[in-house]
Protein backbone atom coordinates (compact mmCIF):
# COMPACT_ATOMS: atom_id res chain seq x y z
CA UNK A 1 0.00 0.00 0.00
CA UNK A 2 1.22 2.94 -1.29
CA UNK A 3 1.11 6.05 1.71
CA UNK A 4 1.78 8.83 -0.48
CA UNK A 5 -1.06 10.65 -1.21
CA UNK A 6 -1.76 11.40 -5.02
CA UNK A 7 -1.28 15.58 -5.45
CA UNK A 8 -2.16 17.47 -8.48
CA UNK A 9 0.86 17.98 -10.51
CA UNK A 10 1.12 19.89 -13.88
CA UNK A 11 0.51 16.63 -15.66
CA UNK A 12 -2.14 15.09 -13.91
CA UNK A 13 -5.17 13.51 -14.92
CA UNK A 14 -8.28 14.50 -12.39
CA UNK A 15 -11.42 13.17 -11.98
CA UNK A 16 -13.19 16.55 -10.33
CA UNK A 17 -16.44 18.31 -9.81
CA UNK A 18 -16.17 22.00 -9.93
CA UNK A 19 -18.30 25.01 -10.38
CA UNK A 20 -17.66 28.33 -11.12
CA UNK A 21 -19.95 31.22 -9.01
CA UNK A 22 -20.28 34.72 -8.96
CA UNK A 23 -20.25 36.71 -5.29
CA UNK A 24 -23.17 36.54 -4.94
CA UNK A 25 -23.08 32.74 -5.65
CA UNK A 26 -25.28 32.56 -9.22
CA UNK A 27 -23.54 29.31 -11.02
CA UNK A 28 -21.63 30.23 -14.16
CA UNK A 29 -21.14 26.13 -14.61
CA UNK A 30 -21.36 23.21 -12.24
CA UNK A 31 -20.95 19.79 -12.49
CA UNK A 32 -22.17 19.06 -8.76
CA UNK A 33 -25.44 17.32 -8.87
CA UNK A 34 -24.20 15.84 -12.45
CA UNK A 35 -21.12 14.06 -14.10
CA UNK A 36 -17.91 13.92 -12.81
CA UNK A 37 -15.36 16.07 -15.49
CA UNK A 38 -12.47 14.43 -16.12
CA UNK A 39 -9.00 16.32 -17.87
CA UNK A 40 -6.06 16.51 -18.04
CA UNK A 41 -3.79 19.31 -16.33
CA UNK A 42 -2.00 21.66 -19.13
CA UNK A 43 -3.99 21.10 -22.20
CA UNK A 44 -6.39 24.38 -21.66
CA UNK A 45 -9.09 22.42 -20.55
CA UNK A 46 -9.81 25.06 -17.99
CA UNK A 47 -8.03 28.18 -17.50
CA UNK A 48 -4.20 28.22 -16.37
CA UNK A 49 -5.59 30.26 -13.35
CA UNK A 50 -7.93 27.71 -12.18
CA UNK A 51 -5.33 24.78 -12.65
CA UNK A 52 -3.01 26.85 -10.67
CA UNK A 53 -5.64 26.37 -7.73
CA UNK A 54 -5.32 22.75 -8.08
CA UNK A 55 -1.41 22.30 -7.93
CA UNK A 56 -0.54 20.39 -5.27
CA UNK A 57 -3.92 19.53 -3.76
CA UNK A 58 -4.73 16.26 -2.68
CA UNK A 59 -7.15 13.73 -3.95
CA UNK A 60 -10.69 13.75 -2.07
CA UNK A 61 -9.75 17.87 -1.39
CA UNK A 62 -12.82 19.92 -1.42
CA UNK A 63 -11.88 23.73 -2.07
CA UNK A 64 -13.36 26.75 -2.47
CA UNK A 65 -11.10 29.50 -4.01
CA UNK A 66 -12.31 33.65 -4.47
CA UNK A 67 -10.70 34.76 -7.31
CA UNK A 68 -10.45 38.53 -8.01
CA UNK A 69 -10.33 39.45 -11.79
CA UNK A 70 -6.82 39.35 -12.20
CA UNK A 71 -6.34 36.00 -10.72
CA UNK A 72 -9.50 34.61 -12.96
CA UNK A 73 -10.31 35.92 -16.35
CA UNK A 74 -8.46 39.25 -16.02
CA UNK A 75 -9.61 43.21 -16.26
CA UNK A 76 -12.74 44.09 -18.62
CA UNK A 77 -11.18 45.62 -21.82
CA UNK A 78 -12.71 48.19 -23.28
CA UNK A 79 -11.38 48.09 -26.69
CA UNK A 80 -12.68 44.60 -26.66
CA UNK A 81 -15.66 46.01 -27.24
CA UNK A 82 -16.71 46.52 -30.91
CA UNK A 83 -19.78 48.28 -33.01
CA UNK A 84 -19.73 46.29 -36.04
CA UNK A 85 -22.31 47.16 -39.32
CA UNK A 86 -25.14 44.46 -39.62
CA UNK A 87 -23.81 44.13 -43.18
CA UNK A 88 -20.28 43.33 -42.48
CA UNK A 89 -21.58 40.45 -40.11
CA UNK A 90 -21.27 36.09 -40.95
CA UNK A 91 -24.55 35.21 -43.07
CA UNK A 92 -27.68 34.14 -40.68
CA UNK A 93 -25.68 35.58 -37.58
CA UNK A 94 -28.36 35.52 -34.61
CA UNK A 95 -28.64 39.40 -33.25
CA UNK A 96 -30.49 39.44 -30.13
CA UNK A 97 -29.50 41.19 -27.43
CA UNK A 98 -27.19 39.28 -25.01
CA UNK A 99 -26.92 36.65 -27.58
CA UNK A 100 -23.59 35.29 -29.11
CA UNK A 101 -22.46 36.07 -32.80
CA UNK A 102 -19.03 34.07 -33.85
CA UNK A 103 -17.27 35.83 -36.27
CA UNK A 104 -13.55 35.57 -37.84
CA UNK A 105 -10.70 37.57 -36.59
CA UNK A 106 -8.27 39.11 -39.28
CA UNK A 107 -6.12 36.08 -38.49
CA UNK A 108 -8.89 33.56 -39.43
CA UNK A 109 -9.74 32.37 -35.88
CA UNK A 110 -13.40 32.48 -34.58
CA UNK A 111 -13.95 34.53 -31.87
CA UNK A 112 -17.55 35.14 -30.43
CA UNK A 113 -18.33 38.14 -28.79
CA UNK A 114 -21.97 38.91 -26.58
CA UNK A 115 -24.39 41.04 -28.15
CA UNK A 116 -24.47 44.16 -25.63
CA UNK A 117 -26.52 46.79 -28.24
CA UNK A 118 -28.00 47.06 -31.47
CA UNK A 119 -29.95 48.94 -33.51
CA UNK A 120 -31.26 48.69 -37.26
CA UNK A 121 -27.70 49.39 -38.69
CA UNK A 122 -25.33 47.91 -36.34
CA UNK A 123 -24.44 45.70 -33.46
CA UNK A 124 -22.30 46.29 -30.34
CA UNK A 125 -20.46 42.89 -29.46
CA UNK A 126 -18.24 42.26 -26.40
CA UNK A 127 -15.21 40.49 -27.11
CA UNK A 128 -14.08 39.76 -23.49
CA UNK A 129 -14.34 36.38 -21.44
CA UNK A 130 -17.85 36.46 -20.22
CA UNK A 131 -16.28 36.42 -16.69
CA UNK A 132 -13.51 39.06 -17.16
CA UNK A 133 -13.53 41.80 -14.85
CA UNK A 134 -15.94 39.71 -12.10
CA UNK A 135 -14.72 38.12 -8.65
CA UNK A 136 -15.53 34.85 -9.18
CA UNK A 137 -15.85 31.53 -6.64
CA UNK A 138 -14.05 28.29 -7.74
CA UNK A 139 -15.18 25.24 -5.75
CA UNK A 140 -13.33 21.87 -6.52
CA UNK A 141 -13.89 18.41 -5.28
CA UNK A 142 -10.89 16.14 -6.28
CA UNK A 143 -12.62 12.67 -7.16
CA UNK A 144 -9.44 11.14 -8.69
CA UNK A 145 -6.03 12.07 -9.16
CA UNK A 146 -3.62 10.32 -11.48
Amino acid sequence: MNDVAEVVTPTSYLTLHYRLAGEDGMDFISTFGGKPSTLQMGLGQLAPTLEDCLLGLPCDAHKKFMLPPEKAFGAHNPQFVQRIGRADLPPNSATELHGTIEIASPHGQKIAGRVIDLDDDTVLLDFNHPLAGRTVCFEVHLIGVM
